[in-house]
């Protein structure tokens, strides 16, 4: 969970070949499922939101294994 704007934005584009500028939320999770990093595009420019959890672990959605994909709601 080292990465950075530029590194994120690198797996976004070569990795997913999504264009980070487009307006999609790219959520980034370690193994151990205790650290979440959400990176995304405003108007002034990349912004990352980190969550690191002190007990417990995140809850993972499932999503489509063929496109890598999950469409929800910041409310979510």
């Amino acid at each position: 969970m080292r990465k950075s704007f530029y590194t994120l934005s690198g797996i976004v584009t070569n990795d997913m070949n999504r264009d980070v500028r487009q307006g999609g939320v790219y959520i980034f999770i370690n193994r151990r499922q205790t650290i979440m990093k959400i990176l995304h595009m405003e108007y002034a420019g990349l912004v990352i939101y980190y969550k690191k959890l002190e007990s417990g672990r995140l809850r993972l959605p499932s999503f489509d294994e063929n496109t890598n994909e999950l469409t929800i709601g910041w409310t979510d």
